[in-house]
């Protein structure tokens, strides 16, 4: 009943890998994730037969956003990575390239900086509209200085930044269906970032022209296998195939995802039939869906739960306290009885199975005598803490546990934690708006690319790096890791990163998460990507 899987470096390596294989039959094929250059028999035909024509799904929070450039959380991006297809797709169960709405992988100059992309012709948007060179240099440059915003969260992070050196510095219509991307610096995960559900899915500049300027797109329209019906806040969401998608049809009709932030509530709909899968599963209720007759999918996931201190503004400025703080946390003791066998205690930024993991990274020692002796000579008897109280696909908990075990532990030597908790969707304004000196985050990994995970405390939009943390020797590193190519010299400058996060402790490191959903057993094909989404134009279910 229970689907399990364990990462190793080899699969890592391939997960890690650019696939070039199988163009001729990728080019018109469609996306929606993990074509794999194969069709199934009849999935060009809507589904009918013994098959049903709606699968729910059940989120744990509204999304934020059902436009790629305005979110950055797991909810949105499993609706939206449904709805809109990027120029590069992954694979069904891994992070590798391969080409989507661009024919191919570009053509990059030998100093690495100009990427000159071939368009698919003949797609077209859900409104009717084309897709062409225009609508992705659109899609882009909204996300460009001076155009974007402070609500674009991920724009940074895929694109780069100017002050920085990095990123895209122009994009050009060549023709009808050629692009060309000039970046200001080499950049190794560049055709990576291409693919992510975030910030670089193409838009129909339809809906970009109709939407409010410096608003997120409320009206979705994209190229994917499923198109926008409405979204009613605090209760669903809903999509409909796309009759007229350019790839394989959807083998499923309907799409409702559900929002249900309670976990026992969310258990209790799968056991009564109210949803086909639930996702965030609490680990205690593991057995419980297993033993009432469903799936539990249960697989190594590409994630880190941290806590993070405001280096910036508060008490933990200073890193001896940060470092005087993680003494008195007993993670191992922490993981073990929050979490079970569902987690593993975090030695690394990366989860274990990525490089450049590497065991000897000395993590700040338990040693609550020596946390007690320091944060009594800085004087330090109380810290503020926010948390939040919905379950996160690297926290399947939610963060009262954590904070409530973390208070004791600063309790036990001699220091007062205030917490105050919100649901996911406020902390996500909170832990911008509010002061506090530590918090509670987490990350899932977009694209597979140990840039993805060490960047975010490079990064100057403080919704990504909670943390505050700027400190220019680690940027260099993340610059210099940036435009290297991938192998052991890459490597090395990753590792380095990661003894300077345990060196400078910015976070305490908490856990690497299973992904653990449950669902029906008459649900068909149904997989959670590493990257956090999922896509079901492949699922389908039983009537």
């Amino acid at each position: 009943m229970e689907s399990k899987s364990a990462f190793s470096r080899r699969q890592f390596m391939e997960l890690l890998g650019v696939s070039a294989a199988g163009f001729g039959l990728v080019s018109m094929a469609g996306c929606g994730g993990g074509d794999d250059a194969k069709k199934d028999e009849g999935a060009d035909a809507p589904a009918g037969g013994g098959a049903a024509d709606t699968i729910t799904y059940s989120l744990t929070a509204d999304p934020r956003a059902v436009d790629p450039a305005y979110f950055d959380d797991g909810e949105s991006a499993v609706v939206s990575c449904n709805m809109y297809e990027g120029l590069y797709q992954y694979g069904k169960t891994d992070a590798k390239v391969s080409p989507c709405l661009a024919k191919d992988l570009p053509e990059i100059s030998d100093d690495g900086l100009v990427y000159t992309i071939k368009l698919n012709e003949g797609i077209k948007f859900h409104d009717g509209t084309d897709f062409n060179a225009e609508a992705v240099k659109k899609s882009i440059e909204r996300q460009l200085e001076p155009n974007r915003n402070s609500d674009m969260p991920y724009a940074s992070f895929v694109f780069g930044e100017e002050e920085a050196g990095n990123g895209v510095e122009t994009v050009e219509a060549v023709d009808d269906y050629t692009v060309k991307i000039t970046m200001r610096a080499a950049s190794a995960p560049f055709v990576k970032n291409l693919a992510m559900a975030l910030a670089s899915p193409i838009v129909a500049p339809s809906a970009i022209e109709a939407a409010t300027d410096g608003q997120a797109i409320t009206n979705p329209v994209g190229t994917g296998p499923y198109k926008f019906v409405d979204w009613t806040k605090g209760a669903s969401v809903t999509l409909v195939a796309n009759e007229d998608y350019w790839g394989e049809a959807p083998k499923t009709k309907n799409l409702v995802f559900k929002i249900i932030a309670e976990g026992n509530t969310r258990l209790t709909s799968l056991i009564n039939g109210e949803c086909d899968i639930i996702s965030s599963v609490d680990p205690a209720s593991a057995d419980q869906i297993v033993d009432n007759g469903f799936e539990l999918f249960s697989e190594d996931g590409m994630t880190i739960n941290y806590m993070a201190f405001n280096t910036e503004t508060g008490k933990c400025t200073d890193q001896e306290v940060r470092k005087a703080v993680a003494q008195a946390i007993n993670v191992e003791e922490m993981v073990k009885s929050i979490y079970g066998e569902y987690a593993t205690v975090a030695n690394s930024v990366m989860p274990t199975w990525m490089a450049p993991y590497a065991k000897d990274v000395k993590q700040t020692a338990y040693d609550p005598e020596a946390a007690k002796k320091t944060l009594a000579d800085k004087g330090i008897t109380s810290l503020q803490c926010i948390t939040y109280t919905t379950a996160r696909p690297y926290n399947q908990k939610g963060g009262s546990d954590l904070a409530n075990m973390i208070q004791g532990y600063l309790s036990a030597v001699g220091v007062e934690l205030s917490i105050a908790q919100y649901d996911w969707t406020t902390y996500k304004t909170k832990v911008q708006t509010d002061p506090y000196d530590i918090c509670f985050y987490g990350w899932t990994g977009d694209n597979g690319d140990p840039d993805n995970f060490m960047n975010l405390l490079a990064d100057t939009n403080w919704s990504m790096n909670v943390a505050h943390f700027q400190d220019d020797e680690y940027k260099a590193l993340i610059a210099e890791g940036l435009k290297t190519p991938d192998g052991d010299a890459r490597d090395a400058i990753y590792l380095q990163c990661e003894e300077m996060v345990a060196e400078k402790q910015p976070w305490v490191l908490i856990s690497h998460s299973k992904n653990l959903l449950g669902y029906s057993p008459k649900v068909k094909d149904f997989y959670y990507h590493p990257t956090g989404v999922v896509f079901f134009k492949g699922v389908s279910k039983e009537a």
